[in-house]
């Protein structure tokens, strides 16, 4: 495994479109394996492969639940509710903003073992999943803000005043 450089915002290859993976390869393989280990070093709970550099639709997520989430050519196939609440990116380093996205997805994809998969998913894992999806489209949760992006000291602070209304 070896650790990835994150690409971050400005970086052309963030606004691209991700080409669909056709078969499971040892470099694809590999491509996760490193994505988990990138993710994890830089104490986030979703990484897609264009954070990477890789134009491969391929994400990884971990949202602490006890699964490793391994979605390859995902879709998202129903959503429904709606939540707001801030979010943050390991290519938008150190910057949070409020965003509204489904409260609930279910979401196709192939696994890592390259076998269809379904996953219905709500509260963090579905913020989640939206938000990964939305990076192999060339989209950066920065386009949905609501407000101005804030540090995480800001958000903090905000979040703490919202508590005592």
């Amino acid at each position: 495994m070896a650790l990835r450089e994150i690409r971050t915002q400005g970086d052309p290859v963030l606004s691209k479109e991700c080409k669909p993976v056709k078969e499971m390869t040892p470099r694809v393989e590999q491509l996760i394996d490193d994505m988990f280990e990138t993710m994890y070093e830089n104490e986030g709970a979703g990484l897609a492969a264009p954070q990477v550099g890789i134009l491969k639709q391929i994400v990884v997520i971990d949202v602490g639940d006890g699964n490793q989430y391994v979605l390859i050519n995902p879709r998202i196939v129903e959503q429904s509710g709606e939540e707001t609440d801030f979010e943050g990116c390991l290519s938008v380093p150190g910057l949070r903003g409020k965003v509204t996205r489904a409260e609930k997805v279910t979401v196709e994809a192939l696994n890592e073992d390259f076998e269809q998969i379904a996953i219905a998913a709500e509260g963090l894992l579905a913020r989640c999943i939206q938000h990964e999806v939305d990076h192999l489209h060339g989209k950066l949760y920065t386009e949905l803000v609501e407000g101005d992006l804030m540090s995480i000291e800001q958000m903090l602070e905000e979040e703490s005043e919202e508590a005592e209304d």
